[in-house]
């Protein structure tokens, strides 16, 4: 019998300790799983534009390092300068430890309090206090005390174990952003790399423009002198290599901002960066394109997870929202010792103890603590409803990405038709207008067509490069291939179970 006894007070001892866990618990929302992610099915591949196309393939994983599928030196290297030197990664690193630390020191409310202190009081009484006449003088004494104080509230309806796990849902969060950020750092470096070397391939294509109209006004000039030209065939050609050349002036301009972009991004200012110059000719397009599966997207990308600990950490603090109207037990106690002298410290009879079991609820609050709960509830739903609108921009981007990439091929070769149809016009122009069969008027419109045709394939080669790199930074980045961020401590991920 008295083995039962014991059994039961120690279940109850258990049940007091552990308690429930008032509040919803967090499911992970299910994820969507549509057949694919654009309207109509995609190619096979991307076009037959430039010397390769790319291949759509569906379930591939994506590659941690991804931009050194360009395989470019340079690129990569940059990348990876990014990646260590960015402050701003440094900043989001910094919060993730002090998010963290913050669900650590949560968790300290498991355990009891225990503090300590010590007091000495100088006293003196007055000889009217003691009894005894005003001729004599006051008595002056000590008093010492010394006690370690205990204290423990029990976590009954588990309003300290919502607290913990809101505060590792906050530091999902904070991994997730770091990841985003690393992601985008390493997108935008890749971008500014191809951006720069577009800017330089259409400042060079301009610059080989200019020298060709510099000969074309030599010999109109001379037409001119021969009496084939007229003053305003003279006029009109120097106005157009004027306009070339004008248009140089902005491209120098971008091309410097973009390579101050590449120093910021590395970490450096752009005194002491050292950009590498770098063409589109060193970049190789990646032959395939990774299609991640739908139904995995919602794992993959950090925005989605990060909304998804937003939603989880919502819905833990509405059980810190309950917990907070119930009552709280708490066991406090304290043992000390109280001498006379400071050499009697926990000499027998100079202890002192004190046990106090309190047990406190909420009684009037003026409804503060109910609209407290309901406030929870309503931030809850809206962070229900904020991941599925992060979800669904998710998906969005993808589309966005692959419908962009489907046509890019066709989009270059149809650029690289218009370029070689106008290169042979101007040509024929030319020689035509030398030989006095075409009017200056046709070379004009001939030159024209062929500037624009020119930085028309430049941007559309470097369109290629650009959303390439948004597809693999829509399907995520590959984060969780790569070991460039800091893991979170051990048991991080499992104690975000519900």
């Amino acid at each position: 019998m008295c083995e039962t006894r014991r059994a039961l007070l120690a279940g109850c001892a258990v049940l007091a300790l552990a308690g429930c866990e008032v509040g919803p618990d967090f499911h992970r929302p299910a994820a969507p799983n549509p057949p694919g992610y654009t309207a109509t099915p995609l190619p096979a591949h991307t076009g037959a534009g430039g010397a390769q196309a790319q291949s759509f393939v569906p379930g591939q994983d994506v590659a941690g390092q991804w931009w050194g599928l360009f395989r470019s030196p340079r690129l990569t290297a940059l990348v990876a300068e990014a990646l260590r030197q960015n402050p701003s990664l440094e900043a989001a690193q910094q919060t993730l430890h002090q998010a963290q630390e913050t669900r650590l020191a949560q968790e300290g409310g498991f355990l009891p309090q225990i503090s300590g202190q010590a007091n000495r009081t100088r006293e003196e009484i007055s000889s009217g206090q003691a009894g005894l006449p005003t001729s004599f003088p006051g008595e002056t004494y000590s008093i010492y005390d010394a006690q370690v104080n205990v204290s423990y509230t029990f976590d009954i309806w588990g309003q300290n174990r919502r607290n913990v796990e809101a505060d590792a849902a906050q530091a999902a969060y904070q991994q997730f952003q770091l990841e985003g950020a690393t992601n985008m750092l390493a997108a935008n470096t890749a971008d500014a790399v191809i951006n720069a070397a577009s800017l330089a391939g259409q400042i060079d294509a301009e610059e080989k423009l200019v020298a060709a109209e510099r000969q074309l006004l030599t010999t109109v000039k001379r037409q001119f002198e021969l009496g084939g030209a007229t003053g305003t065939d003279v006029a009109t050609q120097e106005a157009q290599l004027a306009n070339t050349e004008a248009l140089v002036v902005p491209l120098r301009t971008q091309l410097a901002q973009a390579r101050d972009q590449l120093s910021a991004y590395i970490g450096r200012v752009p005194s002491e960066a050292d950009i590498p110059a770098i063409t589109l000719d060193e970049l190789t397009l990646p032959g395939e394109l990774p299609v991640t599966l739908p139904a995995k997207l919602v794992e993959q990308r950090p925005d989605i997870r990060a909304s998804e600990a937003q939603l989880h950490q919502a819905t833990a603090q509405v059980g810190v929202a309950i917990a907070n109207r119930l009552p709280q037990l708490t066991l406090q106690g304290n043992i000390g010792s109280a001498p006379a002298t400071v050499g009697k410290f926990f000499t027998p009879g100079q202890g002192t103890f004190e046990i106090l079991n309190q047990l406190a609820t909420p009684i009037f609050e003026g409804g503060t603590l109910l609209h407290q709960q309901r406030a929870a509830v309503a931030a809850m739903k809206a962070a229900v409803a904020s991941y599925q609108n992060t979800v669904i921009t998710g998906f969005q981007n993808v589309a966005d990405v692959l419908s962009a990439l489907s046509l890019d091929g066709i989009a270059l070769a149809a650029n690289e038709d218009a370029e070689r149809a106008a290169a042979r016009s101007l040509s024929l122009a030319q020689l035509q207008y030398q030989a006095g069969g075409a009017a200056y008027l046709t070379v004009l419109t001939s030159q024209t067509q062929y500037q624009n045709a020119v930085i028309g394939l430049v941007r559309a080669r470097a369109a290629r490069f650009t959303d390439t790199v948004a597809l693999y930074t829509a399907l995520g980045g590959g984060w969780w291939n790569r070991h460039d961020v800091a893991p979170p401590p051990e048991g991080f991920w499992e104690s975000l179970k519900p």
